[in-house]
C-alpha cells in the first residue's frame, strides 16, 4: 500500500478534526483500489496538497496523469463538474472520476505554477486570460454565486454592527450596491471560484492550465480578487497602493476582456466582506488593514 505524508496527515485532521482521522486511515486501501480500477502505476510518492493527495501516474497505455483523491467536503464537490465542462478548455484534463470518493484521474501538468514566473503583471495577465476562457457557459446542476448574494449581504450588515463599523459607510455602501446591481443578476458561465497563482500551473498542451476550481457559476470578474491578492507580497511594498491596485485590476481587465468597473466593484465588495471576515476570525493585522485598505480606495 502506498505512505500518507505525516505532515499532510496531521494538518488536515487538526483542520477537520476527527472524521479527517478516519479518512485519512482509509486512504492507502482506497489509493490501492483507483490504481487497479483505473489501470495506473506509480511514478512517484504522493504529494500531499491543501485539501487532497496527488500521486503522478502512469496510465496503461503508457501515457502520465495524477490521481487526485480530496477529502470529503462540501467546497469539494463540484471540481470534477467543472473539469468536464471545459473539456481541457484552459484546465487540466479530466480522464475517469468516482465523485462518491472525491477522486479523480487528471491530465498530468509541471509543478511550476504563476507564482514561480517572477513577474506578478504578466501572471495577472495570464489568469484574466485564463478566466476569460474558462467562461463558457455552465451546466444546471452547479452552484449560482447569485444564490449565495443574499447571505453575503445579510453577514456585512450584521458585521458592520457588531465589529463596531470597521469600514467606512461608502466603503459598506458600495459593497452593497454591488451585491445589489451585480450580484443577483449574474450571467449563466463558469467561474473557477479560486483563481490564484498557485492554482495555475505549467503544461505542454498549452502553456498554463488551472487546477483545483470550485465549481461556480456567475460573473468572471468575480474571480479578480483571488488573482491580486497572491502578489500580496509587492502589493504590499507599493508606494501608492491605490494605484497599483488599479493598475493591476486594468492588467486582469484588459487579458479577461471584461469592464474595468465591474472587476473594480467586486473586488471592492469582496473585500469589504474579507476583511470582515477576518477581523471576525483574528487574521493577521497587516491582512486586515490591506482588505480595509482596499474596501476605502476602490469605492471611491
Amino acid at each position: 500500500m502506498i505512505d500518507i505524508p505525516t505532515s499532510f496527515a496531521r494538518g488536515i485532521v487538526e483542520r477537520e478534526g476527527e472524521s479527517a482521522h478516519a479518512w485519512v486511515q482509509s486512504l492507502p486501501r482506497l489509493v490501492d483500489e483507483i490504481l487497479q480500477r483505473w489501470r495506473c502505476t506509480p511514478t512517484e510518492r504522493i504529494v500531499g496538497g491543501g485539501v487532497g493527495i496527488i500521486l503522478a501516474v502512469r496510465r496503461h497505455d503508457g501515457s502520465p496523469a495524477v490521481v487526485k483523491v480530496s477529502f470529503p467536503h462540501p467546497g469539494n464537490v463540484y471540481e470534477p463538474h467543472a473539469f468536464a465542462t471545459w473539456g481541457g478548455r484552459g484546465a487540466v484534463r479530466l480522464y475517469e472520476r468516482d465523485d462518491a470518493n472525491f477522486a479523480m484521474l487528471l491530465e498530468q501538468a509541471d509543478w511550476q505554477t504563476l507564482d514561480d514566473l517572477g513577474d506578478v503583471d504578466q501572471a495577472i495577465a495570464v489568469a484574466g486570460h485564463l478566466a476569460r476562457r474558462l467562461a463558457v457557459q455552465a451546466p444546471p446542476s452547479l452552484p449560482r454565486l447569485s444564490d449565495q448574494v443574499e447571505e453575503w449581504e445579510e453577514t456585512l450588515r450584521k458585521d458592520a454592527d457588531s465589529l463596531g463599523h470597521p469600514l467606512s459607510q461608502r466603503a459598506l455602501a458600495a459593497a452593497l450596491a454591488t451585491l445589489r446591481d451585480l450580484g443577483r443578476n449574474q450571467p449563466d458561465t463558469m467561474v473557477h471560484g479560486d483563481l490564484h497563482f498557485g492554482n495555475v500551473v505549467r503544461a505542454e498542451r498549452e502553456p498554463w492550465l488551472v487546477v483545483d476550481p470550485k465549481g461556480y457559476v456567475g460573473d468572471l470578474a468575480f474571480d479578480a480578487l483571488t488573482v491580486l491578492v497572491r502578489g500580496v507580497d509587492s502589493l504590499r511594498e507599493a508606494d501608492d497602493l491605490e494605484a497599483e491596485l488599479r493598475r493591476r485590476l486594468a492588467i486582469f481587465s484588459d487579458a479577461a476582456e471584461v469592464d474595468r468597473e465591474r472587476v473594480t466593484r467586486w473586488v471592492q465588495a469582496r473585500t469589504a466582506i474579507g476583511a470582515h471576515h477576518s477581523r471576525r476570525v483574528g487574521d493577521p493585522a497587516w491582512a486586515i488593514h490591506l482588505l480595509e485598505q482596499t474596501a476605502e480606495f476602490l469605492a471611491r
